[in-house]
């Protein structure tokens, strides 16, 4: 005899199943979206890095860091120091550069070697550019004083930590957790990025306000000091936990997020552009 009441439950399961599909649409597509803006803002950030940067080291040498913006950039005599200061300029690039790539699920599955070895790279990367970071931090200061130097130091120690966490389940084939502290290490590893783009956005939509740009210093600034890299760690836990979810209005609320998250990071990235890394040139 036939099941009515299953017949009947069927529409409404279809339904259910339906919204729940577009939910988690929304979710990925959102997560794509801020991604992919990202990943243009950095590289544009690292081709920035090399044409200023390289034309003046290789033209000038050591010296030439004197002409730049960089606090205490070339010391004489100092020539750990101002190597330090070279090495965090370059690592940088292949660290900003080189991040999105590894999370790119494409490259993961159809070229597996260069993944492998672009990892091995990166964390090598970001723990030598954290370690310079830290020398340059307290050997030779930094604009925003202690409380910048506290703040990059954090930083620098979650890291370190996340990229020996993200080893660990690699090594142990725990690919779902590495994946995850690998996301997290990029969310901490852009820190820098994440300054300056966050820093410009906010002067462009302000004017400036929370922010002495004489002293460098100003309620904005010791907000953003941390937020650099505490927000975006933030971001991505809400998102995996939305991810994880068998709520679909979770699920929809963050892809929505994201969405808005990718018209403000284009935002801030063009304020960099404009007002940062042009005048430059």
């Amino acid at each position: 005899m036939m099941n009515t009441n299953a017949i009947a439950k069927q529409p409404l399961a279809m339904e259910v199943d339906s919204k729940s599909g577009l939910a988690r649409s929304v979710l990925d597509v959102g997560a794509k979206t801020w991604f992919a803006v990202t990943a243009m803002g950095q590289w544009i950030f690292v081709v920035y890095v090399l044409a200023y940067y390289a034309p003046l080291i290789l033209g000038g040498g050591f010296q030439a860091l004197g002409e730049t913006s960089l606090p205490g950039g070339y010391v004489p005599g100092e020539t750990v120091g101002n190597l330090a200061v070279v090495m965090h300029l370059f690592l940088a690039a292949i660290i900003i550069g080189g991040g999105p790539l590894q999370l790119i699920p494409q490259i993961r599955s159809r070229f597996p070697v260069f993944h492998h070895w672009l990892g091995r790279l990166y964390i090598l990367t970001v723990v030598t550019t954290s370690v310079a970071g830290l020398y340059m931090v307290w050997t030779r200061g930094v604009l925003g004083g202690e409380l910048m130097k506290i703040a990059i130091s954090t930083d620098a120690v979650l890291i370190i930590t996340f990229a020996a966490i993200a080893i660990y389940h690699a090594i142990s084939r725990n690919i779902r957790m590495h994946r995850r502290w690998a996301l997290r290490l990029f969310m901490v590893a852009s820190g820098v990025w994440f300054y300056r783009i966050g820093l410009m956005g906010w002067v462009f939509s302000t004017g400036g306000v929370g922010v002495n740009f004489e002293t460098f210093s100003g309620p904005f600034l010791n907000f953003w000091a941390f937020g650099q890299y505490l927000l975006p760690l933030v971001l991505l836990e809400c998102y995996l936990r939305a991810k994880d979810s068998a709520n679909k209005h979770a699920k929809l609320a963050m892809g929505g997020s994201l969405f808005v998250l990718a018209g403000v990071t284009a935002f801030c990235i063009f304020a960099a552009v404009m007002g940062l890394w042009l005048p430059k040139f």
